[in-house]
């Protein structure tokens, strides 16, 4: 389970100064016209090669490393919502250009949060994994991008200078060069973009849920995932608790069959996969000489016996968990604390802390994450935002064109 195979065959990164609010309307017009010349680039040299071009989107949000951001919970409302903006905005400019996501000819596009160096500089050590991460840690990863491209205003030229001297020396020798964005619009970000909503948990988390099918993975699944990461507490060094662990699960096979177009959805394993090669691709920064994550495959009698255990690096383990009902590990491992839901799936949350509730069990902190609005966005050759983020509609076009073929 590789993270990134296709890292540096075609990739790129956008470096991206802080927004200027929350509010989409802004976010949008700050940052559409990068995100689209990206977008426009990277399909232009897609053109004929049948491949994917990878695309992370690393967004500035000062302060996210400094103590007063701790624990994550706290400023966990505050991302998520930036999260989505952007996520809805990948939605938006991909239907606008017809521009495929996360498949052949497509953009698979990821987001992640960074710090500059003098807001962490507060702290005796950066945490040591995403998707959060300070800009040294990214510019030194062992990443390969063809291209990085930042908006050519006066944020993005400071940010791109801090990012170069520290990419600069430790870049390899096939690695890409910065590149401006002509015609960036210039803003001013508020001093205050991280904020604490009104009955936020503030209770740190070292092992957090997220439940889903993950069926042909879109960008619906990589919000939720990434708010998942999000809810974790970092690893740190000379941690007093050594372990985080995130736990997925995936919905076995036997409760799809009534799915539609059932014929269409992909197996356990590929879905487990899907997952697993995001996570990574947003969790896992570390530099060259850090060796392959360790795999361990279970097999238990009972329920949420069959997972698999992913070892990212010492003191962080994914686990992908088999699911055979609508609880999952959640009513089978008390260690867990938090769980991560969307709007759609609230009521989800309230029946997990119910089921709890009669073991005796500490109820859940749940965290939930905003819904890709895409109505605004007109179909563009039969195909909407809506279809980009609807694995039903995935598996109906994987249907059609195999009776076209």
């Amino acid at each position: 389970m590789a993270s990134d195979e296709l890292l540096g065959d075609m990739a790129a990164l956008l470096l991206l100064p802080p927004p200027p609010s929350v509010r989409f309307e802004q976010f949008k017009d700050a940052y559409e016209s990068s995100l689209s010349t990206v977008f426009e680039k990277l399909a232009h040299d897609l053109n004929g090669v049948n491949g994917i071009a990878i695309l992370d989107i690393a967004i500035t949000i000062p302060g996210l490393l400094s103590q007063s951001s701790e624990p994550r919970a706290k400023i966990f409302p505050s991302l998520q919502h930036y999260l989505a903006n952007m996520y809805r905005l990948i939605g938006i400019v991909s239907a606008e250009h017809n521009i495929e996501l996360d498949a052949p000819d497509g953009i698979d596009a990821r987001v992640i949060f960074i710090d500059n160096p003098a807001a962490s500089a507060e702290r005796s050590e950066a945490p040591r994994h995403g998707p959060i991460v300070n800009l040294q840690t990214l510019a030194a990863s062992a990443r390969l991008w063809n291209w990085i491209y930042y908006p050519d205003n006066d944020a993005g030229k400071e940010l791109a200078a801090t990012f170069d001297g520290i990419y600069s020396k430790t870049k390899d020798v096939n690695a890409g060069t910065l590149h401006p964005l002509s015609g960036s619009p210039t803003w001013s970000s508020s001093e205050h973009l991280l904020f604490l909503e009104r009955d936020s948990p503030l209770t740190p988390h070292y092992s957090v849920a997220v439940g889903g099918t993950f069926d042909h993975f879109h960008i619906g699944h990589k919000l939720l995932l990434t708010a998942t990461a999000m809810a974790l507490e970092p690893v740190e060094e000379f941690d007093p608790i050594p372990e985080r662990m995130l736990s997925v699960g995936v919905t076995g096979e036997a409760l799809l069959k009534n799915k539609k177009y059932a014929e269409f959805l992909e197996s356990w394993e590929e879905r487990c996969q899907g997952a697993v090669s995001f996570l990574m691709a947003i969790m896992d920064f570390s530099p060259p000489d850090k060796s392959a994550p360790r795999i361990e495959r279970v097999t238990q009698p009972g329920p949420n016996g069959h997972y698999i255990l992913l070892k990212i690096r010492s003191g962080l383990t994914l686990k992908l968990v088999e699911i055979s009902d609508p609880f999952g590990p959640t009513i089978t491992d008390q260690s867990i604390d938090a769980l991560v839901v969307s709007a759609e799936t609230r009521s989800g949350g309230a029946a997990v802390n119910d089921e709890r509730a009669k073991k005796g069990w500490k109820s859940l902190d749940v965290y939930e994450i905003d819904v890709l609005h895409s109505g605004e966005v007109p179909s563009t050759d039969g195909e909407s935002f809506a279809s980009k983020i609807s694995s039903t509609d995935i598996r109906r076009r994987r249907m059609e064109m195999a009776a076209a073929q």
